[in-house]
Order: C-alpha cells, then sequence, then structure tokens
C-alpha cells in the first residue's frame, strides 16, 4: 500500500469526507478491471486505491492513520498499546524511532514478529504486567481487515440471483459468490472470510462486493416492480388479442383488452423482483400500439375504409 494515502486517491490531508468519496468514485470507474482487461498496471492500481478509502473512508481508521501512518494501517492495530510504549520509549530517553510522525518509536517493530528476542507478548507482560499480555492476546485473536470492491452483473442475474465466479489476489482458486434474488443497484454482498488475512494469526476479514446492475435494452425498475413496453398493432389494439410477453422468468401469454389504447398498461402479478422474505413486485406492460409503414396500395386502401369510422380524437383540443 502507499506510504501516502490521501496521494493514492489525490486529495489533500484536510479533505472532507465527501471529497474523498468523490475521488474514489472516479478513480474506481476509471480503474475497474472490466474496463481495462488484461491491464495489470490499472489493476493493481485499483486495489491500492480500494485499500486507500477503506481506510480514509472511515473516521477512526483515519484518526490512526493521521496519527501513527503506515503502521496503523493494519485493523488489528492497537492504539492504546502504541501510545504507551511510545510514552514508555520516550521516557527512557527516546531512540531507535523510525516511523514518520511517531518520535521515538518503532512502531514496525513493536508489531512484528518479535523484538530483539521478544514476542509481543512477553514484551508488554514484561511492561505492564499480566494486563498487557492480556492486550497482546486480543490483538492475536483479531481478525483481518475487510476488503471492498465493485462487482457488475447483468439486469437479469439481479432480478432472478445468480452465482458468480471471482478470483482473489492471492488465492489459487476462484471463489463462487452468490448474487440473491432482487439486488439492486448500490447493494451489497458480504463474502464471509476472504478479506485481508490477520497479520497476527486470527480470522481473515470478509470481502464486501458493491453491486453495479447494467441496464436492460426493454425492463426497467421502479422499487421491485418491473416495467415493459410491448408493441402491439392497431387491429390487435382494436379485436383484442392473446400475445407473448417476456419475463425474467421466459415468455408468458396474456390478454390484450378490445379497443387498448397506447400508453394503458396491464399487470402481471409476481413477475417483478423477487426478494427472500418478501411477496415479490409485479411487471407492468405498456401498450404501444404500431401503425403500419407498408406503401402496399391493399394498406392504403384499408386506412381510408377505417377512416370512415374513426371518431374525431382531437375534440375541442386548441391551440
Amino acid at each position: 500500500m502507499s506510504n501516502d494515502l490521501y496521494k493514492e486517491l489525490g486529495v489533500t490531508r484536510t479533505a472532507s469526507a465527501n471529497d474523498i468519496k468523490q475521488a474514489y468514485r472516479k478513480l474506481a470507474s476509471k480503474l475497474h478491471p472490466d474496463k481495462n482487461p488484461g491491464d495489470a498496471s490499472a489493476e493493481a492500481r485499483f486495489k491500492r486505491v480500494n485499500q486507500a478509502y477503506q481506510v480514509l473512508s472511515d473516521k477512526k481508521r483515519r484518526a490512526l492513520y493521521d496519527e501513527f501512518g503506515d503502521a496503523a494501517l493494519s485493523d488489528n492495530f492497537d492504539a492504546e498499546q502504541a501510545r504507551a510504549y511510545r510514552q514508555w520509549t520516550q521516557g527512557r530517553g527516546g531512540g531507535g524511532g523510525r516511523v514518520s510522525g511517531v518520535q521515538g518509536v518503532d512502531l514496525e517493530d513493536l508489531f512484528g514478529a518479535n523484538l530483539g528476542g521478544q514476542n509481543i507478548g512477553d514484551l508488554f507482560g514484561n511492561l505492564f504486567g499480566g494486563a498487557g499480555r492480556k492486550r497482546a492476546s486480543r490483538t492475536a485473536s483479531m481478525r483481518g481487515s475487510d476488503l471492498e470492491s465493485p462487482l457488475t452483473i447483468d439486469f437479469v442475474s439481479a432480478v432472478r440471483g445468480s452465482t458468480v465466479s471471482l478470483r482473489i489476489e492471492g488465492q489459487a482458486e476462484p471463489i463462487q459468490v452468490r448474487i440473491p434474488p432482487g439486488a439492486k443497484q448500490g447493494s451489497k454482498v458480504r463474502v464471509k472470510g476472504k478479506g485481508s488475512p490477520s497479520p497476527f494469526g486470527g480470522p481473515p476479514g470478509d470481502l464486501l462486493l458493491e453491486l453495479h446492475v447494467e441496464p436492460h435494452p426493454y425492463f426497467h425498475m421502479q422499487g421491485d416492480d418491473l416495467h415493459v413496453d410491448l408493441p402491439i398493432t392497431v387491429t390487435e389494439a382494436y379485436r383484442g388479442a392473446r400475445v407473448t410477453v417476456p419475463t425474467p422468468e421466459g415468455t408468458v401469454t396474456m390478454k390484450v383488452p378490445a379497443g387498448s389504447q397506447s400508453g394503458q398498461s396491464a399487470r402481471l402479478r409476481g413477475k417483478g423482483m423477487a426478494r427472500r422474505g418478501q411477496p415479490p413486485g409485479d411487471l407492468y406492460v405498456h401498450f404501444q400500439v404500431q401503425v403500419p409503414t407498408s406503401q402496399d396500395k391493399a394498406v392504403h386502401q384499408a386506412m381510408e375504409t377505417l377512416s370512415q369510422y374513426e371518431q374525431d380524437v382531437r375534440g375541442e383540443l386548441r391551440f
């Protein structure tokens, strides 16, 4: 990870939370692997930007980073122990401090595997007695940090649910992630145990996937309901007809009432979004009457005959 997370996102240290969020979204959209297939450099930068955002978007983690620098990037970092050790080191004359912003404290050694032959539990046990050993034990059991990444899915997969295969850096085998039915733009899926490993031997963090749903060429979503425009002929609209309608589950047949007009709609119950523990939404079918465009003589004659029976649909309309 970069030594300066603010530079990684292209913001200043005084940037607001909203500035940080906007900078992240802009970079994440530009660097996403889907937009840069095969570009290892863009993928690596995308991961660094993601990691920087995870720290700077969290008020507490940002404050620790500002105080301790890179040493605070671990989710298991114990500020209480770090401050106690800094105070102890400064009390004995200070010395050997090598971490920027923390005078007299070698925090990398402090949270490394050992310290001059002593492990962290022994060190704090000697310095602070039983309380130090308890804190070190608690640190060793802390989980790794969560990772967050965007995931683009198609519209039908969002409606019906699906299983996608993802490959995570550092893991030999891809993982299978279940997208629940009814997933919406911006919703998140948590994958347990697929985040960052714990540097102290504790359980790993989780992977958080923020979903981006691709638009569909003719379906669109409003809440849990779906909407679709259905072209019908003049004859079908006038006489009524049974027509085929597409749904995310496949095609169904429905009745077009006689005398239907463009813009009128019919509802297919239960054919919308389905979410666990809730009744499914509906599918609204909006009729779009299509006028013949053929220049055939027989069509002209039919239109002339039809015009004799047409009402004045404009009525008293004035401009």
